[in-house]
Formats: C-alpha cells, sequence, structure tokens
C-alpha cells in the first residue's frame, strides 16, 4: 500500500511517498514565493539513495503540488498506485480531534476555520482540492495539528473572558504543530525508555511552537486559538498586548489590514527585514544590530515558554529541539539554553557544534547533566502515514 503525504506550509511543501511504513521518495520543496526557490528530493531506489536539487521558481502551492506530481511520475509512480493522500490540516478547531477520512461535509467544516487559521487552513484546503484533482483513485485523509493538544486541561485552554465566547462561539487555545510535538515526543519517550518522562518539546521553523509533555500527553503549549500566538516567528508577531489592536483600530488601520500585518509582516521579518531564519543569521554573523537583536528576542521568548512549561509540569527531564531551527542552528539553540542553568540545563558547545546528521536523536548536553538536551528529526509526514493507517485499519 503506497501513501503520499503532503505537509503544506506557509512557504514550503514537505512530501513524502511511503510503502509499508518505509519511504520511497521524499522531498521539500521551500521558499515558496520567494526568490531562491528550490526542490530537494530524495529516492530510495535497490537500497541506494539517490538525491538531487532542482533549482525552479515556484510562484505558489499549486504549481509545487504539479511538480511533485510530475517528480513521481519520473520516478515511475503513476497516481493510481497511490491508495491514499494524507494531509496536515492546521486546525480542527471544535470539530475534528482526531484523523478523517475527507468528504465533502469535511471539506466545508475546513472552509469554516479559515476565520481562524486564514494562512494555513486556505492552504491545506486548497492542497486537498489539487490532489483530488491529480490524485483522483486516492482516498483522501486528513490529518490535524490540534489533536495532539486536545489533552491540555480545561483550567490551560480557556481564556479569562465571558462563556459565551466559548459556549457560543468555541474560542479557546487549541495549540499546533501537534504532529511534530507527538512525534518527537514518542521518539524520546522510546530513547530515553521512560513512559513518565517529562519533556519540553520546541518546533522552531518558520512557525514556531514550545509544548510541555508529561506522560506523553500535551498539558500546556504556547500557541492558542489561532497559530499567531506564543513565539515570535517569521512573519506572524507571536504574543502581543490585545490592546494594542484596538489602539491600532482607532488611528485608522482595518481589520484585514491588521490581520495581513500581524501574519504576514510581523515577527521576524518586521524586526529584521528577513523572515527566513538563514537569511537573518548571515545578517547576525556580519554584525548587523537589526539581525542581532530579532535573534535575541526570539531566543528570549522561548525561554519565557520553558520557564512556564517548567512550573506547569514541576520539573523537566528532557529539552528538544526540532524544526529547521531547532535542528540546525547552533546559535539559536546557544542562545535559548544560555543562563538556564537553574534548571539543571546546560549545553555542551562542542556537541552543539557538531550534529551528526546519520542520527535521528543527538544529545546535547554536558556529561552527567541532569536534564538531557536532545536534537531530534521531525518527521511529521512518517507520523500522519501511521495515523492513516490506523484509521484505514478502523475503516476496513
Amino acid at each position: 500500500m503506497k501513501l503520499l503525504i503532503l505537509n503544506l506550509g506557509s512557504s514550503s511543501i514537505k512530501y513524502q511517498l511511503l510503502e509499508n511504513k518505509k519511504f520511497l521518495i521524499k522531498g521539500l520543496i521551500e521558499r515558496i514565493g520567494m526568490s531562491g526557490s528550490r526542490i530537494k528530493q530524495i529516492v530510495l531506489k535497490k537500497q541506494i539513495l539517490k538525491k538531487s536539487i532542482l533549482n525552479k521558481k515556484i510562484e505558489n502551492h499549486f504549481l509545487g503540488i504539479k511538480k511533485i506530481k510530475n517528480l513521481l511520475c519520473d520516478e515511475k509512480v503513476i497516481p493510481e498506485e497511490i491508495y491514499a493522500i494524507g494531509h496536515r490540516i492546521v486546525h480542527g478547531g471544535y470539530f475534528f480531534s482526531k484523523p478523517t477520512i475527507i468528504s465533502d461535509n469535511v471539506k466545508k467544516k475546513i472552509k469554516k476555520l479559515f476565520k481562524i487559521a486564514p494562512i494555513h487552513n486556505y492552504i491545506n484546503y486548497m492542497g486537498i482540492k489539487i490532489s483530488e484533482k491529480i490524485f483522483k483513485t486516492s482516498i483522501q485523509v486528513a490529518v490535524f495539528d490540534t489533536e495532539f493538544h486536545s489533552t491540555i486541561p480545561k483550567k490551560s485552554y480557556l481564556y479569562a473572558i465571558p462563556d459565551e465566547f466559548y459556549l457560543k462561539h468555541y474560542i479557546r487555545s487549541y495549540g499546533f504543530h501537534g504532529i511534530s510535538h507527538k512525534f518527537v515526543s514518542k521518539t524520546a519517550i522510546q530513547y530515553l525508555k521512560n513512559k513518565k518522562v517529562k519533556l519540553i518539546t520546541m518546533h522552531l521553523g518558520n512557525g514556531s511552537s514550545v509544548t510541555a509533555i508529561n506522560y506523553g500527553k500535551s498539558v500546556e503549549t504556547s500557541m492558542g486559538f489561532s497559530p499567531n500566538s506564543g513565539l515570535i516567528m517569521g512573519t506572524r508577531s507571536g504574543d502581543i498586548d490585545s490592546n494594542i489592536i484596538f489602539h491600532a483600530l482607532k488611528k485608522g488601520f482595518k481589520i484585514d489590514e491588521l490581520i495581513e500585518i500581524l501574519n504576514k509582516k510581523s515577527g521576524m521579518l518586521a524586526l529584521s527585514g528577513y523572515s527566513d531564519m538563514r537569511d537573518i543569521k548571515k545578517k547576525y554573523e556580519k554584525g548587523d544590530k537589526k539581525a542581532r537583536l530579532a535573534y535575541e528576542m526570539y531566543a528570549y521568548r522561548v525561554k519565557k515558554y520553558i520557564g512556564i512549561s517548567i512550573s506547569v509540569m514541576n520539573g523537566v527531564d528532557a529539552l528538544i529541539f526540532t524544526g529547521g531551527i531547532g535542528e540546525n542552528d547552533i546559535l539559536m539553540r546557544k542562545l535559548i539554553c544560555k543562563d538556564l542553568d537553574f534548571f539543571g540545563i546546560k549545553l555542551d558547545k562542542k556537541k552543539n557544534n557538531f550534529i551528526n546528521e546519520k542520527k535521528n536523536v543527538i544529545e546535547i548536553q554536558k556529561k552527567k547533566n541532569k536534564v538531557k538536551i536532545l536534537v531530534i528529526k521531525t518527521n511529521e509526514e512518517f507520523q500522519i502515514s501511521e495515523d492513516i493507517l490506523l484509521i484505514l485499519k478502523k475503516k476496513n
């Protein structure tokens, strides 16, 4: 049974073709809609890995998915061979708390959530629509980022506002990046051989979040009602005082204009002029003051949520870095772990500087340190495939 997983981000598409839980082809289209777009693909054939990089301007996600289909065909994989397509959907809202086979009714509910997650759910929805046209015989399955956080207690997910906001309009904290947090926490529990371990998982990328995980369950997370809350991100503001919005409205800003600013023109882009951390790091290394401040603010906000997570769980056994920044940015890991000695978090600089790409789990804490500091490569696509197999098993 071949499964194709599509994971659409705001400026990227990760894809993976699996058979019997083993990957056959995986790839990444990055910097969609920006200069320097490229496709990186790995094909496993006869136990030999074939890697390729294609520099090609990808204007939008529609053209990205079409290109993926063509690349699969180049490897002799025809659409009819793919039994199911798995879609990462950012917001399940009050409709979905588990993976779901996509129907017209499911699509209607995903569309209703556009207003809560305007960027991502629209992109995810378009991914479904495009896939239905290209992979006509495949079962389409939705796996939701909010599902993993359904275990967060009421005292955490409710806001201190009148009841009607929750009871009538379902306004509460939902949490996101759940698929990634679920995968890396499961990996850490297996690696540490301890089901009762207290974990803080940090998914750091163009979108970023921190989650406190106790006994394998999410108990607190930095993102709330929408993916715009919590940490500073590539183009998203993260936490701000709500009165800033009211003040801006009185100054003549329009609602749609503020939505655009807070989601697409804020975060690292507003602080440094760049949304991609690799571009900001180049500026940082050249002594650019804006880039330095952006790095310091990003790290500071992550540290705040580490403190919150430790207090919620009354301790921590392991700190986990994942996502594009978490896995690859040596400097950011250093800044985040700085001055956390009180909590028993001590980074080994030499281990942090050297990352063995062949290992899925890497320890970078000092020797005999009580708290583990782990770098774990996330694999949302694999986690989605596991969820799909479970739902297909129930269906059959």
